[in-house]
């Protein structure tokens, strides 16, 4: 396997609530994706960075706050982006979208797909709305996703998807695909420029 074949995903877990589950689900599809020789996985849990939810400002003394330069580089050096999120009140937790937008050039032209739970729609909601803001950046979201529909009966005690005999399979499916696109993408961002909109 060549340097350039092996692709790095983030996998983020995008809940900080104190009872949360996403642990769970974002272990699982970590673990499934890390077990190839063509994939390195960077685990990200943003409850253990404390990122601020007040952006930089127009200070002269302003300095870019640790917690933010640390998750600024895992995902510069991220080839693709696993968002692991639950749903609530019918979208995604604040906390993802505080992380995502500290940053832009470091989503910028790469793939990111989305692994989420919740009650009888499996957090459908909160990925809708989280290809609309990836868009922005010019990243390309999967249209294939991972859903998990009351993931209290899914998931047992260790960890393990046994309510869902075909999670395996969709999990190893997304992962061919983020790795496709990371080194279809790579490989046209060393090739050429992306055309900016006029104007910008």
């Amino acid at each position: 396997m060549s340097a350039d074949e092996k692709i790095r995903i983030a996998v983020i877990i995008g809940s900080v609530r104190t009872d949360r589950f996403c642990p769970t689900p974002a272990r699982w599809f970590a673990g499934l994706a890390g077990s190839r020789d063509d994939v390195e996985v960077d685990l990200i849990d943003l409850a253990e960075l404390e990122i601020p939810t007040v952006l930089g400002g127009d200070d002269p003394e302003w300095r870019t706050p640790r917690p933010v330069e640390e998750l600024g580089r895992r995902l510069e050096a991220a080839d693709a982006f696993t968002v692991v999120t639950p749903v609530y009140n019918r979208s995604y937790p604040a906390s993802l979208k505080n992380a995502v937008d500290w940053f832009y050039g470091e989503w910028v032209l790469k793939p990111v797909a989305f692994v989420s739970y919740g009650g009888i729609t499996g957090g459908l909601q909160s990925i809708d709305h989280l290809r609309g803001v990836f868009t922005e950046f010019n990243a390309v979201p999967l249209r294939d996703s991972i859903m998990f529909p009351n993931f209290w009966k899914t998931f047992d005690e260790e960890g393990r998807v046994a309510g869902d005999p075909g999670a395996d399979s969709r999990a190893s499916n997304l992962v061919d695909q983020l790795h496709w696109w990371a080194v279809s993408l790579k490989e046209a961002r060393a090739a050429r420029k992306y055309p900016e909109a006029a104007g910008e």
